[in-house]
């Protein structure tokens, strides 16, 4: 038996559309109440939560209300740096402890829809409005309102923690693909990888990932890629950070939607849903510490992650290697390497359902609802476990959820494990005036067109810190795209070295 207050995740939908950010929205919602086989539920919602995109509404949940006839919900906004799984967390626990009976999530990204207006020589503002010479014009899509008028949601949701440490701003060491970039040589080092076997590990794994894209119908790219393709730079696949390239890096110029109905088991068998379209969470775990990739003693692990999966795996009483389904959150492929070996899922394995973020989309701060949608449909179809995990800023905070086609005899464990996180993470100083000998912990190589421009490394210092250090030296720097230089001795003054 189901108890009354147990949430259930009833309805998902998703929608790819040229149109503007909230009526993607608002028809992943529709499409989502559609999949419950059921109606009221948008009517009803409580509370409809939406996390931060690209584009500059200031309430988007109330226009998602408003589209879909939502009468009077409580709206939620969550900022950049709130893990994805945190909306998903409060509403499991909105549920659970009464508070609400039906929850929307929803999020959407129109960046390809704005590419192409500014291909044809046209600026589309976040409202879906195409601006030219100042004036609205007439024919472009009439997609709600721009301005609203300083309307402000009921909730809204900013982190407090840095993600990017005060050394690493100074240093111009914030793109993400650098960063990822630098964890990568960090792992290939600690496992003692030459480049070229780095390269190919990298490769192969992603080459899985595509082979998955090309059967998801959803996917936004899903041309085939073999390993040779992933694992060479060319004017396809041009390099970004060593050892990146364009096809490495998560594709945000999408237009992609997606929406999670979640209620309980009493609202659900009050509107009618059929049993057998609900999933159950059995967790729904995150940890909201931040602490910067230069203040990470090991930058190739990720003890929060690990910790999170330990947990997990102890509340569903089986390794989180038995789940049936998995989809590792994908904006890189470290991403997927360092969660595989912290969760011991199988490092040779292919945990994605999509095709990850490369190819089937990855819609700048929404995936994860596009990644549950889909994990959910999965779960329908061939019963079992299903493994969904978070990142959130650059390997800092985790998140981490099991769903289920069959309901457990305990209540889901949902919680933020910052304390045991805090405890599990061994972190060192990082300074920005260093000057004397060090030795390089990881490094990446920057690019200009096809040509190594510059080497970036972050170094353990004879004093016991960490600092970032840069060379315009093209030898050094086309040489570490071949040979590895993670423990070398170098001398460092005023943010270069030598």
């Amino acid at each position: 038996m189901v108890e009354p207050r147990t949430p259930v995740l009833v309805g998902v939908g998703t929608a790819h559309a040229d149109v503007e950010a909230a009526e993607l929205m608002a028809r992943a919602a529709k499409a989502a109440q559609t999949d419950t086989g059921a109606s009221g539920l948008l009517a009803a919602t409580q509370r409809i939560a939406v996390p931060r995109g690209t584009w500059s509404y200031t309430d988007p949940a109330r226009i998602v209300a408003d589209r879909i006839g939502a009468h009077t919900p409580q709206t939620v906004l969550a900022d950049v740096g709130i893990p994805q799984q945190t909306l998903i967390n409060d509403a499991l626990e909105a549920i659970i402890g009464g508070q609400v009976d039906i929850v929307l999530i929803v999020g959407a990204e129109a960046k390809a829809r704005a590419a192409r207006a500014g291909r044809r020589g046209r600026a589309a503002d976040a409202g879906g409005i195409v601006q030219v010479m100042g004036r609205r014009d007439p024919g472009s899509e009439p997609a709600g309102e721009i301005d609203q008028h300083g309307a402000t949601p009921g909730i809204h949701q900013t982190p407090t923690d840095e993600i990017v440490s005060r050394p690493e701003i100074e240093a111009g060491l914030w793109a993400p693909v650098e960063q990822y970039a630098l964890i990568e040589s960090a792992l290939a080092a600690a496992e003692q990888a030459g480049v070229a076997q780095h390269r190919r590990q990298i490769a192969e794994l992603w080459a899985r990932f595509n082979e998955v894209a090309r059967a998801n119908p959803e996917a936004a790219f899903n041309e085939p890629m073999t390993t040779a393709e992933l694992e060479t730079f060319s004017g396809r696949h041009r390099p970004l950070a060593f050892p990146y390239g364009k096809w490495h890096a998560s594709q945000w110029t999408v237009d992609q939607g997606a929406a999670l109905l979640l209620c309980s088991a009493a609202a659900a068998d009050r509107f009618g849903v059929p049993r057998a379209r609900w999933i159950f969470p059995l967790v729904g775990l995150e940890s909201s510490l931040s602490v910067p990739l230069t203040n990470r003693r090991a930058m190739h692990r990720w003890d929060a992650m690990r910790v999170l999966g330990r947990a997990a795996a102890k509340h569903i009483d089986r390794p989180l290697a038995d789940c049936d389904h998995a989809e590792l959150y994908s904006c890189f492929p470290v991403a997927v390497r360092v969660q595989q070996r912290e969760l011991d899922l199988p490092v040779d394995g292919t945990p994605t359902i999509t095709g990850g973020m490369s190819f089937a989309g990855g819609p700048f701060n929404n995936f994860v609802l596009q990644a549950t949608a889909a994990m959910a449909r999965r779960l329908r179809e061939q019963p079992g476990l299903g493994l969904v995990t978070t990142v959130s800023g650059l390997l800092t905070k985790p998140g981490l959820a099991v769903w289920s086609s069959h309901p457990s005899d305990r209540p889901p464990l949902v919680a933020d494990l910052r304390d045991e996180a805090t405890e599990a993470t061994e972190t060192i100083e990082a300074v920005s005036d260093y000057a004397g000998d060090a030795t390089i912990a990881a490094c990446t190589v920057t690019y200009d067109g096809q040509n190594p421009k510059e080497l970036i490394a972050v170094v353990d210092t004879a004093d016991g810190t960490r600092a970032i250090a840069r060379t315009s030296d093209i030898g050094l720097a086309t040489r570490a795209t071949t040979v590895g230089l993670v423990g070398g001795r170098v001398t460092v003054a005023a943010g270069r070295f030598f």
